[in-house]
């Protein structure tokens, strides 16, 4: 199952629950001069944001957690 959302529209906490149960989280964002999609995936081990131009892997959720915060991909908590 694939949740589609605005950046800033879940908090972090929201977006790793959905990535835990198995769903993608498709974020649109705004970047390059128009609105983007990435998508944010977790395979039971390795987590995953594939945006336009780069596929980066977390290894933790801390490490997950941080570039959701620090990407703007979820509001504050």
């Amino acid at each position: 199952m694939t949740l589609t959302v605005d950046a800033g529209e879940l908090t972090a906490a929201e977006i790793l629950d959905a990535l835990e149960d198995g769903q993608r989280v498709v974020v649109r964002v705004e970047m390059l001069g128009g609105v983007h999609e990435v998508t944010l995936r977790h395979d039971g081990t390795t987590y995953y944001c594939d945006t336009p131009t780069t596929l980066h892997k977390h290894e933790s959720v801390d490490a997950m957690r941080t570039c959701i915060e620090e990407m703007g991909y979820g509001r504050g908590e």
